[in-house]
């Protein structure tokens, strides 16, 4: 069994707003049944909102660099065949995903991370022409990319 060399990880997890529309959502599911019964609204409420936590949990990308490879969500691409990265703050974010962007780039764009990276993909045989990857330390994963 070999060792892992881990240089970058992040999930993509949503921040305060998104954890707070949890619990509205599980409000709103109460309000709706309160006029039914009390305890049912209650347990449903609880239940939607706990639901929706542990689907935003589970359904958050993770943006990794380890053993060479690049992996943003479900996409794998080796660190060998990536061009220059650069970190992109919120205001290059939003023009990279608006007038620049390039429809056959590969996006992994989480609203609540408004920063990110472009990375340049430097294979022939590959089509995409960058990979577009929201993070919130895009100075790290560039690091983690060119060491």
């Amino acid at each position: 069994m070999t060792a892992t060399t881990l240089t970058f990880h992040e999930r993509l997890l949503p921040g305060p707003g998104g954890w707070l529309g949890t619990v509205g959502l599980g409000a709103i599911a109460a309000i709706a049944l309160w006029p039914v019964h009390a305890a049912a609204a209650v347990t449903v409420g609880l239940l939607v909102c706990v639901g929706s936590a542990v689907a935003l949990a589970v359904t958050s990308p993770v943006v990794e660099v380890s053993d060479g490879v690049l992996r943003a969500g479900n996409a794998r691409i080796p660190v060998a065949l990536l061009g220059a990265a650069q970190a992109l703050d919120v205001a290059a974010m939003r023009h990279e995903l608006g007038p620049g962007l390039n429809a056959r780039a590969y996006v992994c764009l989480r609203a609540w991370a408004r920063t990110g990276v472009r990375v340049a993909v430097d294979d022939p045989a590959d089509p995409t022409p960058y990979w577009l990857v929201s993070t919130r330390r895009p100075e790290l994963l560039v690091k983690a990319l060119t060491d």
